[in-house]
């Protein structure tokens, strides 16, 4: 699901707390890396910061995404290390 308003567009990704919080705890690295993959789809997004809620990921960009970028952002990280992929679902 996205989310445009004002001052903000986001990415929401529903997942477990436990999954949240084991991707939290290197978001540093995961927001590099997928503005990497951002870059190399040649996409004007930029991730800005990633943040959770109780049970989703919620994904911080410059701009609305686009379907290509969210593919991309739900591809990572479903592909993310450590992470139980039955209890992330499609953004």
């Amino acid at each position: 699901m996205t989310t445009k308003g004002p001052l903000y567009k986001q990415i929401i990704i529903p997942m477990g707390s436990d999954n949240s919080k084991k991707f939290l705890s290197t978001s540093g690295d995961h927001v590099t890396n997928i503005n990497c993959a951002l870059k190399g789809i040649k996409s004007d997004v930029i991730i800005d910061f990633i943040r959770s809620d109780y049970r989703n990921l919620i994904v911080i960009s410059n701009k609305v995404t686009a379907s290509s970028d969210i593919s991309v952002i739900n591809k990572y990280v479903k592909n993310s290390n450590d992470l139980d992929i039955n209890d992330i679902q499609d953004a």
